[in-house]
Order: structure tokens, then C-alpha cells, then sequence
């Protein structure tokens, strides 16, 4: 190996390594980023793990001096656009899109009012919005990010970013807060899996996983077969007591980790089904930021 190329081989390791703790640190605001641009804190991390894996497997390819920030939101921007145009139900605008001109003096460099207003609306009614206005819109007023730095990322004028910021908002304002779900009721196999994992039955649980099982976790490797997510299990039975109760999240069953004696619920645990034996389980322990913001429903009573 030649002095250049071991020198090539530290600034590739150092600018990884930066990386890595970049990427570590903004996760969760890039998890609020996706989880709203694709309707659904679920799917926002997935947009978030596919993301990392091109990132860390390209990473070398990063010209020196490139400012991690911006470039890890656009990366993840990129991904959860390929999300949406990958649905059949929804069209994903290009953000080149030409706008509809709004009174952008309307728009002021701060306002608190209207931020927390933003928080507060639920993930769905982002994805009533064009994709423009919804980055615009998330951006600004969930993130705090400049105007300037907005219109870098989403490579628009700072004129454009105000007129999709103001007619997001606008229609935002229009969306109505009613929420017209009910309660539904819990399958009998994820009120069966409640029910053995709060008993600490973890032979009755491995039991149900089938042969290629896979885990899932945030900041961990996928793992597959019965033989090594049991060990998932094994985990759980040394680590200090937690309690699961089923409930719903953007139409999907979910159980909800709580701590013992319970504060509510931290995390939740989603599980996939093929012939009444676990086919997925994706366990967000690692990734408690991802329930911030999501619409829980508890499970109905039977």
C-alpha cells in the first residue's frame, strides 16, 4: 500500500466515522422529517434504515468538506419520495412542481405559535398536502429550519419555499381535527403473544416463531431464523421487567411497551403474521423517538 493511498484510507475512515455520528445524532429529527413526509411514523422509520444502508454502503463517495447536516436530510428526502411514488394510491409531485403563487409576506422568519401548531397535527393530515407544501411545511414549522437552509435542501428559491409554506399552512388550517376512528378489537394471536410475553412463557413465544423469522431492530442488523431471534427473547428476560398491552397505529396492530410500575408506554413492538406463526417482529426499543407523534388508539376491550 502507498503513503496516498493508506492517507485516502484514514480521511475514507475519519469521514465515516463522522458520519456515523452525524447520522446517530440527527436520527430523530430525521425520523419526524420522514415519518411526516410519508404519512406514518411505521413506515418513516423504514424510510430511515433504507436511508442509512446507501448511506454508510456510499459514504466513501462523499467529496471532503460536504456538509453532513444537509446532505443526510436529503438522503433521507430522496428516500421517502421513492416511498411515496412506490404507493399506488398517491402520486408523489416532483419538487420542481411548479407553485401557486401565495402572499409570501405573510411568511415571518419565526413563529411559535404556528410551530406548535404543527407539531400537534396529526401525521395523516400531512399527506393530504403536495409534496412541496409538505416538506415546506415540516421543515419550517416541525424542525425549525431557515427559510435559506429549506430552500438549499429542497434545491428551491426562498420565494418558492415561502409560497409552499404559506399555502401548506393554509391547508393544513383547513384540514379538519375530527377523528372519526373506533376502537377495534385485538386478533386472538396478538392478545395470545400479550399474553405469554406478560407471563414471561418465553418457550410458548419461541414456539410461535416460524423457521424464517426476522428482527428487525433501529441502530441493529436484521437477523433471520427461529434459531437466533429467539435469543430476541432471551433479551427480554434478563432485562428489567416491561408489560405490553395490544393496541392500533395507522390501521396496523401494535403491542405497547410499557416499564414496570408503568410511566406509559415507551416503544411498541409490531408483529407480522403468516399461518399463525410470526413471520416479522420490528422492536423500536432502540428507537423510542419513533411513537413521538403517533396517533395510538388503544385496542378495544372484548
Amino acid at each position: 500500500m502507498t503513503e496516498d493511498t493508506a492517507l485516502e484510507d484514514e480521511e475514507r475512515k475519519a469521514l465515516l466515522a463522522a458520519l456515523a455520528r452525524e447520522a446517530e445524532a440527527l436520527r430523530p429529527e430525521l425520523h419526524r422529517y420522514a415519518a411526516r413526509l410519508v404519512g406514518s411514523v411505521i413506515d418513516g422509520e423504514d424510510v430511515i434504515q433504507d436511508a442509512f444502508a446507501g448511506v454508510f454502503a456510499t459514504g466513501g463517495s462523499i467529496p471532503p468538506g460536504t456538509p453532513l447536516r444537509p446532505w443526510l436530510f436529503r438522503i433521507v428526502h430522496n428516500r421517502a419520495i421513492d416511498t411515496l411514488r412506490q404507493r399506488s394510491t398517491r402520486r408523489a409531485e416532483p419538487l420542481e412542481m411548479a407553485f401557486d403563487l401565495a402572499d409570501i409576506s405573510v411568511v415571518g422568519p419565526e413563529d411559535a405559535l404556528i410551530r406548535q401548531d404543527a407539531v400537534r397535527v396529526a401525521l395523516s393530515h400531512f399527506a393530504e398536502l403536495p409534496v412541496p407544501q409538505r416538506s415546506a411545511v415540516i421543515l419550517k414549522d416541525v424542525l425549525g429550519e431557515s427559510l435559506a437552509d429549506i430552500a438549499a435542501l429542497l434545491d428551491l428559491s426562498v420565494d418558492a419555499v415561502k409560497a409552499h409554506l404559506s399555502r401548506g399552512r393554509a391547508r393544513l388550517r383547513a384540514i379538519s381535527d375530527v377523528r372519526s376512528e373506533v376502537p377495534q378489537q385485538s386478533s386472538p394471536e396478538v392478545l395470545n403473544f400479550a399474553a405469554l410475553f406478560n407471563a414471561r412463557d418465553w418457550d410458548a413465544l419461541r414456539r410461535l416463531l416460524a423457521d424464517d423469522v426476522r428482527l428487525r431492530q433501529a441502530r441493529r442488523p436484521e437477523i433471520s431464523g427461529a434459531a437466533d431471534v429467539g435469543r430476541f427473547f432471551t433479551y427480554y428476560a434478563e432485562y428489567l421487567p416491561v408489560r405490553i398491552e395490544p393496541a392500533w397505529l395507522e390501521g396496523r396492530e401494535i403491542l405497547l411497551v410499557s416499564a414496570e410500575p408503568s410511566d406509559g408506554p415507551s416503544y411498541f413492538m409490531l408483529l407480522e403474521w403468516r399461518e399463525q406463526k410470526i413471520s416479522l417482529i420490528r422492536d423500536h426499543r432502540y428507537a423510542t423517538y419513533v411513537i413521538d407523534g403517533a396517533d395510538v388508539m388503544p385496542a378495544a376491550s372484548r
